[in-house]
């Protein structure tokens, strides 16, 4: 007999953060990216180049990140994440994943968009 009343996780509704946060990371590190303004290709010119050393990554970094955002958000309505919870603690973990995945995309991309512009 599987007992309902047993403690949650307490990662519940923080897997998708915490894993897509660690996949984000070891792409980063696998992608190595131009991090500092005086190794960009056009650094002293004018124009546009890539942190990274294939440009398409331009365009997929940043739809790798709204889909680890979209997972965190599809966590949070899952059932289990709020089973045996209070609903202000359910709401609580909830809006911080979700403001830690949002908020660590943006300035992650930011950071990368802007460094060689």
């Amino acid at each position: 007999m599987v007992a309902d009343t047993s403690r949650p996780s307490r990662l519940s509704g923080w897997w998708a953060c915490l894993v897509g946060g660690a996949v984000m990371a070891s792409l980063l590190v696998f992608l190595d990216p131009i991090l500092h303004q005086q190794d960009c290709p056009n650094a002293g010119g004018n124009g546009n180049a890539s942190a990274f050393a294939n440009s398409d990554w331009d365009f997929y970094l940043p739809l790798v990140m709204i889909g680890w955002a979209f997972l965190v958000i599809m966590e949070q309505a899952l059932p289990v994440t709020w089973r045996g919870r209070s609903r202000l603690n359910a709401a609580v973990r909830a809006a911080t994943a979700v403001a830690v995945s949002l908020s660590g995309s943006c300035w992650l991309f930011l950071q990368l968009a802007t460094v060689c512009r």
